[in-house]
């Protein structure tokens, strides 16, 4: 038995009815993270490379450019698909990139950003000294426990173990 889904038929619908017009308006965008920096590929065929700016304010990435028509005079279009004017898109950041350190480079109509993780985003280690003596814990000839059970709380959570 087939269910109805009217979201999907709707979709279908519009698809049909608008066809590619409708993807192509847009800045299709893939985005990963790859060790420390986030990586940012926006597909923007077409546009002039001097229109294109890339700008962040407070927590927000905006990225805007601009297709312009080729100035056809004198002919009789078969098909015209290919849309033009400015388009923008914008991505929140988290608090744990490097702002400052942004980089951006437009090759073969792709835009690339690079956004390195901030210092204080990035994993270290912590030395633990032992507070009787000059040797760290976890060296050979230390005072500490041995074993390697890890766990994990929240800082600032509370525990039920009072008492």
């Amino acid at each position: 038995m087939a269910r109805f889904d009217p979201f999907r038929d709707m979709d279908r619908l519009a698809e049909q009815l608008l066809g590619s017009a409708r993807n192509a308006a847009t800045m299709p965008m893939d985005l990963y993270r790859a060790g420390d920096h986030f990586v940012v590929h926006v597909d923007l065929p077409g546009v002039d490379p001097g229109s294109i700016d890339v700008s962040v304010e407070g927590r927000s990435l905006t990225i805007q450019a601009r297709r312009t028509a080729r100035p056809e005079s004198d002919v009789q279009w078969l098909a015209n698909e290919r849309p033009v004017g400015t388009y923008a898109r914008q991505l929140s950041l988290g608090d744990d990139v490097a702002l400052d350190q942004i980089d951006a480079t437009y090759t073969d109509g792709v835009l690339t950003l690079s956004i390195p993780v901030s210092e204080r985003a990035k994993p270290r280690r912590i030395q633990v000294t032992h507070a009787g003596g000059q040797q760290s814990i976890g060296q050979s000839g230390g005072s500490g426990q041995s074993g390697s059970g890890a766990t994990s709380d929240q800082v600032g959570a509370s525990s039920s173990n009072a008492g």
